[in-house]
């Protein structure tokens, strides 16, 4: 019994799995060490080579990127420590090196129509174009890859799921602040991939057919509404300026204002009505037999 416990000590020692993991660890740094060292050799042979050889392989050496774009050096499989090169003229090893540009000019990404349910349930096809540019190219070419069709599948679900959380009115009233949350969301994002989004703008907001059309008629009624408000407003004022007119008038002022009334009607009119004070007509009527 004594013999297999320490049998079985010995087979648990020897399946631990952090004893593995350091053993591989290990490993990794002795293979990693080996292969830098190697590096270290071909770089030290290379260039020595093409010192050498200075005026045969100068125009394999030399390597020229424009003012807009920066050069990511991979060397053995590894990027080169330090900032990207460029612009200008610098100098690689042509067989140890691998170099990827980067454009850092502003691209525009346009999001074609994304079929968005507001908060208030209603269906809404938005349309944005998204601004970006590249401020790391080493971050650029080793987080991502394919970084233009990241940035559109993350700027599309960021685009619904930001505009499903506001209601219609929210979205219509409040634009420029809605934009400026998807901006954020995309800046934190992607700023990991060495990206700066720069600005985010909704193109267009397309709305159902049958909906545009509820939307006109209840803007035509409260434009009714409005309306029809405003002139019994106006007539509430003028019978109150007539009223006070009238009060003030005496019965000479007011026989004055009557014939001038009179007198301001066209000359053309073939029929005048005007109006006769009733006492009138009952005195007359009063003195027939």
């Amino acid at each position: 019994m004594p013999g297999g416990t320490r049998v079985g000590a010995l087979c648990a020692d020897e399946f631990d799995p952090e004893s593995d993991i350091n053993i591989r660890q290990d490993g990794r740094g002795r293979s990693g060490g080996v292969s830098e060292v190697f590096g270290a050799v071909l770089t030290l042979l290379s260039a020595a080579f093409i010192f050498f050889t200075f005026p045969l392989t100068a125009w394999m050496c030399a390597k020229v990127v424009q003012e807009y774009e920066r050069a990511v050096i991979f060397r053995l499989g590894r990027v080169v420590k330090g900032q990207a090169k460029g612009p200008g003229l610098f100098w690689v090893i042509p067989w140890l090196d691998v170099i990827q540009k980067v454009d850092l000019r502003t691209v525009s990404l346009n999001v074609r129509p994304q079929e968005v349910l507001t908060a208030d349930g209603v269906p809404l096809k938005v349309d944005a174009v998204v601004f970006y540019r590249v401020v790391d190219p080493a971050l650029w070419v080793t987080r991502v890859k394919d970084g233009s069709q990241v940035t559109y599948m993350l700027a599309q679900t960021t685009l619904r799921a930001s505009l499903g959380a506001h209601t219609l009115a929210d979205i219509l009233a409040q634009r420029t602040s809605v934009t400026k949350r998807v901006e954020e969301v995309l800046h934190t994002a992607t700023r990991l991939w060495g990206v700066l989004v720069e600005r985010v703008e909704l193109k267009d907001l397309t709305l159902p057919v049958t909906l545009q059309r509820c939307m006109a008629s209840e803007a035509e009624a409260a434009r009714n509404a409005r309306a029809k408000m405003i002139v019994a407003k106006g007539e509430l004022e003028v019978s109150r300026a007539l009223k006070e007119a009238a009060s003030g008038f005496s019965p000479v002022a007011f026989q004055l204002r009557y014939l001038q009334s009179l007198s301001s009607v066209d000359s053309s009119a073939s029929v005048i009505v005007f109006s006769l004070p009733v006492e009138l007509l009952t005195n007359f009527l009063s003195h027939q037999p």
